[in-house]
């Protein structure tokens, strides 16, 4: 019989001094997601607040069925569409300082937009055109990333720089559900809570990572939940409550902002168009199924707080929409245009110094564009004699 088989031996050893006494019930989101809207909290709502949310979401909305249409005519590769979680987008980008940083996924362009960034640059990565298409640093927007969840530990090492040099700055990171489950979601949130990094993950839990609803994902109860295993609070919000989005953001921007490190947001929406313009969203969900979210539309629960408050009347809803076919028409022109293309720019942005073989493969592709060259001249010679 060992020393632990033996009745009345067995002393449990006390918690060991390098492990963390957390009281976890104050990380822990509530049962159901936050919200504002048709609340008596809405009415606390500042009234300038809800009119710029109710212009951003019109705009966004246009914005969105305006690339779609662009993918169709050619002018894009592919789009990922926001439809539907508009009320994310808008209030990620609004919450945040001019010195602060956003790091979106390949679906927040809209959040970039939102943000400053010009909507044709912010088209420009889709495009195929260009590295990123922008200055990641002009609008504090961070490359927009096609990698599932690769910007999140970029963000938290933004954040953790900025907290070392005393610079005033909050790093907010967006991902989509199914990028919860990747490796880099889960060592920026551990990073980011023992650091005490200021950056707020937020989360667009859309129902589906492509195809694989969030069921066969996780089985937490929620991805809020998901923080209280690295130390942080986890907030559940409406995701089409564009107020209550704004509201808990703000409340986690604040907190990173003040030393009381990161926070974890599930916003809960729906993308109401298919993943990708490639993709048939017909094979895993039904139309019932998105009729049902249709009706809880972002922008239709924002107008009908504003009408009922009387801060809206049909002249100002036809203002936003007016400014938003502006905005459409504009897209539209500047992405017909054919872009002047070089070669050469492959190499550029890739490292400060270029590699060895970076440097042969210019050589040979500028050599070979020489060639291609001089045979167009000779061609063009012939032909005019």
């Amino acid at each position: 019989m060992t020393v632990l088989e033996q009745p009345g031996s067995y002393h449990p050893a006390p918690p060991p001094s390098w492990r963390p006494r957390v009281d976890p019930a104050p990380l822990l989101p509530d049962a159901e997601p936050f919200r504002m809207l048709g609340t008596p909290a809405s009415k606390d709502a500042d009234p300038a607040l809800l009119r710029r949310l109710h212009a951003e979401l019109v705009r966004g909305r246009r914005y969105n069925t305006q690339a779609t249409a662009l993918t169709r005519q050619g002018r894009l590769a592919v789009y990922p569409s926001s439809t539907g979680q508009e009320a994310c987008e808008v209030a990620a980008a609004l919450v945040l300082e001019d010195q602060d940083w956003l790091f979106p996924s390949y679906r927040d362009t809209l959040a970039a937009v939102a943000r400053g960034l010009d909507p044709v640059q912010a088209l420009t990565l889709l495009r195929g055109d260009w590295h990123t298409g922008y200055d990641p640093r002009e609008h504090r927007v961070a490359p927009l990333s096609t990698p599932l969840a690769t910007q999140l530990p970029h963000a938290v090492g933004l954040a953790h720089a900025a907290r070392l040099k005393g610079d005033d700055v909050v790093a907010l990171a967006m991902v989509g559900d199914g990028g919860t489950s990747e490796g880099d979601f889960h060592e920026a949130l551990n990073f980011a809570a023992v650091w005490q990094a200021p950056v707020v993950f937020l989360v667009q839990n859309n129902g589906f990572a492509i195809s694989v609803p969030l069921a066969k994902q996780t089985a937490a109860p929620s991805i809020a939940h998901k923080a209280v295993g690295y130390g942080m609070p986890g907030r559940l919000v409406d995701g089409n409550d564009a107020v209550a989005v704004h509201r808990v953001l703000g409340e986690a921007v604040r907190r990173a902002r003040s030393g009381g490190g990161p926070t974890l947001v599930e916003a809960v929406t729906y993308r109401i168009e298919a993943h990708t313009n490639a993709d048939d969203a017909t094979r895993y969900r039904t139309d019932s199924e998105v009729e049902e979210w249709r009706a809880h539309d972002p922008i239709t629960l924002l107008e009908r707080e504003l009408r009922d408050r009387g801060l809206l009347d049909d002249a100002a809803a036809e203002a936003a929409r007016d400014s938003a076919e502006k905005m459409a028409a504009d897209l539209r022109e500047r992405m017909n245009e054919d872009p002047v293309l070089d070669p050469m720019d492959l190499f550029a942005h890739v490292y400060a110094e270029r590699t060895a073989q970076l440097r042969e493969q210019a050589e040979q592709l500028r050599a070979e564009l020489d060639a291609a060259h001089d045979e167009q001249d000779q061609g063009e010679g012939k032909a005019g004699q």
